[in-house]
């Protein structure tokens, strides 16, 4: 930024030009429905802050350009056409002057208040993000609507505690494993290779390596959100299946250059369905399984389930049943334990007889 510009007077007037962007964008940010100003307070800000002569005259014209340019950047019309569209119909203004508070505001905008509050809640509960990640998106968010509005914002967020990653690496790693995974410019999607990491009860503020710090080599398919972490299914060349990872875990990710494998095993499933079945029980061998339950719980078996190839049946007038293929792991069994006798595991016989020995276990382990 020239001293020109930052306030002499010669720099007041060659910058003339900039003048309608700056007054869009003050508008932006400092007005909205509930918040107006004046052309005179325009004019000041205009001076003070950019070193911009301006006089009221000057600003409604500014302002009256500004309406006939959104409208015809949207409708990707000449200006002329937008201007008698805006003669004819005053609400299609952005910037509207208030007769009630006297003053100019941001009547509407790309993006709604509520769309730009949705996408900053998103962000906060993201796992996946370091706080300086979700700090900075949602800075960058928070452009699109007013300052007040963005207090309100960030008033009502809900910020409970949440545990978010140490790695700052998260969206490096996404946007490798998405190039990775690219088709684009006759790409071959290829493997790539990275370290994976887990916590160490000596150190919980820092992760560890896992394997001794080996590399991971795999063949990227897809990439998942579950739960408010970033995840990627991959074909595993060493167990010849898929697994998913967490790519908060991922460091020091690597493309090789090297066509990937398993797709004839990728193809074969259905990825909606498959990961449905691996988050809600972190994995397992699969078998289609018939559960009870008290017919309060179906809110719940539905979150965790959905609908769609399910078997929903009614028992008697106090309990319900569902038939699910289900993979079948200790996780599996302690969500069912969750519900007490509320729930009740009614085949197959080899999950039923699983579970009594996981119950088992458990038991000794307070005996002993």
């Amino acid at each position: 930024m020239t001293k020109e510009f930052e306030g002499s007077g010669r720099g007041k007037k060659r910058n003339q030009k900039m003048k309608p962007f700056l007054v869009y964008q003050y508008l932006m940010r400092h007005t909205d429905e509930n918040h107006v100003i004046t052309g005179e307070d325009i004019c000041s800000a205009m001076a003070d802050i950019y070193g911009i002569e301006a006089e009221r005259r000057g600003i409604y014209r500014d302002i009256d350009e500004i309406n006939k340019a959104i409208l015809a950047f949207e409708e990707e019309i000449p200006m002329e056409e937008a201007e008698e569209m805006i003669e004819e119909d005053d609400s299609l203004k952005n910037i509207i002057f208030d007769k009630h508070q006297k003053g100019f505001c941001m009547q509407q905008r790309h993006y709604d208040y509520t769309d730009i509050q949705l996408l900053v809640e998103s962000v906060y509960i993201s796992k996946y993000l370091s706080e300086p990640q979700a700090e900075r998106l949602i800075k960058i968010l928070c452009e699109f609507v007013s300052e007040f509005q963005e207090k309100k914002i960030r008033h009502n967020a809900i910020l409970t505690d949440r545990v978010k990653t140490n790695n700052s690496d998260v969206l490096n790693n996404i946007e490798k494993i998405d190039a990775a995974m690219s088709k684009e410019n006759k790409h071959v999607p290829e493997k790539i290779s990275f370290k994976y990491l887990k916590y160490s009860i000596s150190n919980l503020n820092q992760q560890v390596e896992r394997r001794h710090g080996s590399r991971y080599e795999v063949s990227p398919y897809a990439l998942l959100i579950n739960d408010g972490n970033y995840y990627f299914l991959a074909y595993n060349d060493y167990v010849k299946g898929l697994r998913t990872y967490r790519v908060d875990r991922m460091k020091d990710v690597k493309l090789l250059g090297i066509e990937r494998e398993g797709k004839e095993v990728f193809n074969k499933i259905n990825l909606k369905n498959y990961t449905q079945r691996v988050f809600s029980m972190f994995g397992g061998e699969q078998e289609r399984i018939t559960i009870q339950f008290i017919n309060s719980l179906l809110d719940a078996v539905v979150d965790r389930f959905g609908k769609k190839g399910m078997l929903y049946n009614v028992v008697d007038d106090k309990h319900f049943s569902i038939t699910a293929p289900v993979e079948i792991s200790d996780q599996f069994y302690g969500w069912v334990l969750g519900f007490g006798n509320k729930a009740k595991i009614l085949k197959s016989q080899k999950v039923v007889d699983g579970f009594t020995e996981y119950l088992d276990k458990i038991r000794k382990t307070y005996e002993s």
